[in-house]
């Protein structure tokens, strides 16, 4: 199928199912379109069943894409620049040290148990999954998803300061995830022989201070272009060539994109470029890098949903997609408690509300990038199918209930 094609078949399903649930179902958006773009594709292989015919072009169209590829070359760094443009980093600031300790420690701690657990409760099941398999799953599905957690919690009535804690964990856990994820992989691949603690190491100083130093200073050199300019179609050109040259870069160089484009959206967020009072122009880059999100998630999360045309295997692993959901949880609300115990007193209010940053650390397109990614193994499917179950009860499930645990545990302020 011809690029262009699948660009505006893509684009025009998007305002589709947006118009639908806006006119209709009036969902929040993107748990909305999450919903009909799934019941459409499961519609379509029901269809494709009887008459392949009917169904034949969004089949096509499903298989034509490249969604790894797509999602972790392309979209990520616009996605993630879009969401870190737009961050307080005053608020950030204040609350660095549960954000790193989250992102780090969390991220290690979440994927050990996360892998331990799914180990046991597999074999309880009689389903045996080699154990380096089972960490391999919880590197990839421990890091949260900064594109679903952008998308939900901006409707959501998070008090302030959690709503910077998550925002800022999942900007910053790619990189340890990504490095846990590929220093696993790589054990896997060499038949689970030798694992190389010096090359884990250096792997992760170039992914996770190459990538930041790479941001910043590609930030820095945007900034002062964008700064001695007025015309705004020059400065939006400016900070879109600014994801693009950081994603090749970053790519060639081996360094973490995720994080270069973060350090990169920090930085430039925090400057204004507004020459002088009279001017608007970091307002309205803001808005501009808005819409392009809101526009983007819109395009990922039907792309998601045409994810279960690919993956027709699903049905055959109800029981370890209810598994997988439920020992995510747990190793999610065990990778807090833990770590941000030996810290209570920096991190006093995070333990207290343990449960709202348990139930909004959302998981999305990446975990499922990451699994389309691995190398063919008997246990690919199994790993592929559990990820995508998480991802979808994360988006669905976990983000129409988000507000409802946020009420259950700060109870309203009592009337006088």
């Amino acid at each position: 199928m011809d690029l262009f094609v699948i660009i505006a078949l893509l684009v025009v399903l998007s305002a589709v199912y947006s118009y639908i649930n806006a006119r209709f179902i009036k969902l929040p958006g993107t748990i909305g379109i999450v919903t009909l773009a799934i019941s459409v594709s499961v519609l379509t292989i029901a269809i494709d069943t009887l008459n392949p015919k009917i169904s034949h072009y969004l089949t096509v169209l499903a298989q034509n894409i490249n969604f790894s590829r797509t999602v972790l070359n392309i979209m990520l760094g616009f996605l993630l620049f879009s969401g870190s443009f737009s961050l307080n980093t005053k608020r950030l600031k204040k609350e660095m040290r549960p954000v790193f300790i989250l992102s780090t420690i969390g991220v290690i701690i979440s994927t050990a148990a996360f892998g331990g657990l799914f180990y046991g409760v597999t074999l309880l099941f009689n389903i045996h999954i080699p154990l380096v398999y089972c960490f391999l799953f919880g590197a990839l599905i421990s890091p949260t998803d900064p594109v679903a957690v952008g998308a939900i919690i901006k409707n959501s009535r998070l008090p302030t300061n959690l709503e910077t804690i998550i925002s800022g964990e999942s900007l910053f856990n790619d990189g340890i995830g990504l490095v846990l994820f590929i220093t696993i992989l790589e054990f896997t691949e060499s038949g689970g022989n030798k694992l190389d603690f010096a090359q884990a190491g250096v792997l992760f100083v170039r992914e996770v201070f190459g990538g930041i130093i790479l941001g910043l200073l590609f930030g820095f050199i945007a900034f002062r272009l964008m700064k001695t300019i007025t015309d705004f179609q020059t400065i939006v050109l400016i900070s879109v060539a600014l994801v693009m040259s950081i994603s090749v870069v970053a790519s060639f160089l081996h360094f973490s994109i995720p994080l270069a484009v973060v350090s990169a959206g920090l930085f430039a967020g925090n400057q204004t470029i507004n020459i002088d009072s009279t001017e608007r122009s970091h307002q309205a880059l803001e808005k501009f890098w808005q819409l392009m999100d809101e526009m983007l998630n819109t395009i990922l999360f039907v792309m998601i949903g045409l994810q279960m045309i690919n993956l027709p295997y699903l049905n055959n692993y109800w029981l370890i997609g209810g598994l997988s959901i439920v020992v995510i949880l747990i190793a999610r609300w065990i990778s807090i408690v833990i770590p941000l115990s030996f810290f209570r007193k920096i991190a006093s209010n995070t333990i207290k509300n343990v449960n709202i940053v348990t139930w909004a650390g959302l998981r999305g397109a990446i975990s499922i990038a990451l699994a389309l990614s691995l190398p063919y193994s008997p246990y690919r499917h199994i790993i592929l199918a559990g990820a995508y179950f998480i991802v979808i009860f994360s988006v669905i499930v976990q983000g129409l209930t988000l507000n409802k645990v946020i009420d259950a545990s700060i109870p309203p302020p009592e009337k006088d």
